[in-house]
């Protein structure tokens, strides 16, 4: 490993180990109902986020580097190919699959992860066959980059769907980066926004008669 490639590693590993708690943290204190609901026109929900990001671990530090998790998972077939599952099948729990084995499965993987990043240099070559050429041979380091890009995306969407089921906001109880306004101050706060922008719309149109 090159000098500093073990520094770097090491911080590209924290991110992913902090965004992929912060989505499993979005499920904390919900029903069986609401990990599950959807909240958007597309179907996202919370548990569905948590079963894709175990196939995105499983597929980008497992697979593609030739380290095949040894346990069975429903829903992760790569063998099959990706014609395998009916579209967004990793994106929702049906009401048969509970939802212990399914972030159970997620932490499983996230280990199996942890053991390839701990095992290979950041230098290290997998292959990602879904990605076109030339990029399809891939580092870690290059994967690492992507999961942490990835697993950030998808606790983004967690953020704002437990918003939606709750208004539970921010990345844990009491985080300091989210203004402590209580509900009267956030209400203000949304109207002010709404204001601004219902404002800057019809200035718009104005500006298109013009």
């Amino acid at each position: 490993m090159r000098e500093g490639d073990t520094g770097l590693k090491a911080d590209l590993h924290r991110y992913l180990r902090e965004a992929r708690e912060a989505v499993l943290g979005k499920l904390d204190g919900l029903s069986e109902y609401d990990v599950r609901r959807p909240l958007t026109p597309t179907g996202t929900n919370l548990l569905g986020l948590v079963k894709h990001l175990s196939v995105v671990e499983l597929l980008y530090l497992g697979f593609v580097f030739g380290r095949h998790y040894p346990e069975p998972v429903a829903w992760f077939r790569p063998d099959l190919g990706p014609d395998a599952f009916e579209p967004n099948a990793d994106m929702w729990a049906t009401a048969g699959e509970s939802r212990e084995r399914i972030v159970g499965t997620y932490r499983a993987a996230c280990a199996h992860g942890d053991a390839t990043v701990e095992a290979l240099d950041l230098d290290a070559t997998g292959y990602v066959p879904w990605w076109p050429e030339p990029y399809a041979r891939a580092t870690l380091h290059r994967v690492l980059v992507h999961l942490v890009a990835e697993t950030g995306r998808h606790a983004g969407h967690a953020d704002v769907v437990r918003e939606l089921v709750d208004g539970a906001a921010g990345r844990f109880g009491g985080d300091p980066q989210l203004p402590a306004l209580g509900e009267a101050g956030w209400k203000e706060h949304r109207a002010r926004v709404e204001q601004a922008a219902r404002e800057a719309g019809r200035a718009a149109q104005e500006a298109a008669r013009d």
